[in-house]
């Protein structure tokens, strides 16, 4: 057996064991106890806490409970409820900052104890350096640990101070809350007071009226009673329910004067704009109504073909006041959408430096049905429609797979089964108009930017879905102050 000196021993112990700062502070005069497991895991002693729950689940239940009873409790309760969680809350942050004080303390005392059992590993031999470099693989091990609770340790704090924030937040809308129900309380008091006041004043003066005037009113009352009387005996029901029935078959002549007027005033119109679209080389074909496509044809010989032309599709105002142009129009065929009815459509053809220039007879009417069938929808919290991806991002989609167009209160989203394709709530980057390209299937499209570099264009199964879906999400988007429309369209 080898004998060590007391004396060696000594001196190599205190070689290897480096001082320690002045400025560190333990939590504690002691090591943490823990035991060895199975392939040299350290385990904790469990300790007995009868303590009841921690302070940060005090304050989740406390809050809580806060949420559900806020229409029951007053004002002033409120506050005081959110004052004392703001205390907690401050308390759970302070033991926060003692718990990474302490983490920080284990880490410079894991460091320095590691350090000693490194010097000490290359001056022991034998059975006594296996049980250093075990020690070793113990302090790495409490290390690994100790910064695991470190990240616990700041995600906790997080919470805390997010928590604490939003209490502190709370406590002083309560506040103000308090402040204000106050002075409105103030208000009501010296109102009802003041009412109070001149009724017992009018009171008195009835009191003292009474006496005086109690025969009087008698006296009237008789002769209103009288008067009263005459006039029944006088008054013939036949003569009033003929007049009502003049009158109500006046109204409906007024009514049905006002429809044909208003029918021959569009004849009139729709005349004037064909006069003047007899001596254009290009008329519109197609019905002017929401629901169907306008498609421009050449009316003479001598008219250039219209692939090799520049077309540009505008919106004109009933009175002419206003023109907009539609923005991605550029096609010999434009299906209207619901932003354009009651309004005029003009195609202008430029072509080697002429232009020409085609609106439609009259305004473009609503579709049939249309209106009632939007009601039905809006009483549902969102509206269902099965489409087919025709484009993505400007190009075509191979795949004629049905997917699901959901229009919301709040959001509008694209999925087929449980694959969301895109899902986006009501803002400015969020673009919906009907679909501005060619083709026969252009009146049942819609084009849709969820955000900036993401579009779809989608087929629906009939026109009168696709003008629901459009009339549905701008509805649902101006309630939440924003307003869908095309690429570029003036808003």
């Amino acid at each position: 057996m080898t004998k060590i000196n007391p004396e060696i021993e000594e001196k190599v112990l205190t070689e290897s064991v480096l001082p320690v700062s002045a400025d560190v502070s333990f939590a504690s005069n002691g090591f943490p106890k823990y035991k060895l497991g199975p392939d040299n895991q350290i385990l904790e002693n469990p300790e007995d806490d009868n303590k009841g729950p921690s302070l940060k689940e005090v304050v989740e239940q406390e809050t809580a409970q806060l949420s559900d009873q806020h229409k029951r409790l007053s004002v002033r309760d409120l506050a005081c409820k959110f004052d004392k969680n703001l205390t907690a809350a401050a308390k759970l942050a302070d033991e926060a900052k003692l718990r990474e004080v302490a983490s920080l303390d284990g880490h410079v005392l894991l460091k320095k104890l590691r350090d000693a059992l490194e010097s000490l590993r290359g001056r022991m031999a034998g059975r006594n350096k296996e049980d250093v470099e075990k020690a070793i693989s113990m302090v790495e091990a409490l290390a690994v640990k100790l910064t695991q609770k470190e990240g616990e340790l700041i995600q906790e704090k997080f919470e805390v101070k997010k928590l604490a924030n939003f209490l502190k937040q709370a406590s002083e809308d309560a506040k103000k809350l308090v402040n204000q129900e106050k002075s409105f309380a103030c208000a009501e008091i010296e109102s009802a007071r003041a009412v109070v006041q001149r009724f017992g004043e009018a009171l008195d003066e009835q009191e003292r009226n009474s006496e005086n005037s109690n025969t009087q009113d008698i006296e009237e009352l008789i002769e209103e009673v009288q008067e009263g009387r005459r006039i029944k005996l006088l008054h013939q029901p036949r003569k009033v329910m003929e007049m009502e029935h003049e009158l109500r078959a006046l109204r409906t002549q007024i009514r049905e004067k006002s429809i044909v007027s208003v029918k021959l005033q569009k004849e009139l119109a729709m005349s004037k704009m064909a006069e003047e679209n007899k001596s254009c080389i290009y008329l519109l074909d197609g019905s002017q109504t929401l629901g169907s496509y306008l498609r421009l044809q050449p009316s003479a010989d001598q008219a250039p073909q219209l692939s090799k032309c520049s077309i540009l599709w505008y919106r004109v105002s009933a009175d002419g006041g206003q023109k907009d142009e539609i923005s991605g129009a550029k096609k010999s065929m434009y299906a209207p959408e619901p932003f354009d009815v009651g309004q005029y459509l003009q195609a202008e053809i430029l072509s080697c430096g002429q232009k020409v220039t085609v609106t439609t007879a009259g305004p473009i009417e609503p579709a049939a049905g249309l209106g009632s069938y939007v009601e039905t929808l809006l009483r549902k919290s969102n509206s269902e429609f099965r489409v087919i991806i025709a484009q993505i991002n400007g190009q075509d989609h191979p795949s004629h797979s049905v997917h699901v167009f959901n229009v919301g209160k709040m959001r509008i989203k694209l999925c087929r089964g449980w694959i969301t394709k895109a899902r986006e709530i009501y803002s400015s980057s969020v673009q919906l108009c009907g679909f501005r390209g060619d083709g026969n299937a252009a009146a049942k499209q819609l084009f849709w930017q969820a955000r900036k570099g993401h579009s779809f264009v989608l087929t629906f199964e009939s026109e009168r879905e696709r003008n629901a879906a459009i009339t549905l999400a701008r509805k649902y988007a101006l309630d939440c102050n924003v307003t869908l429309a095309g690429p570029d369209d003036p808003v």
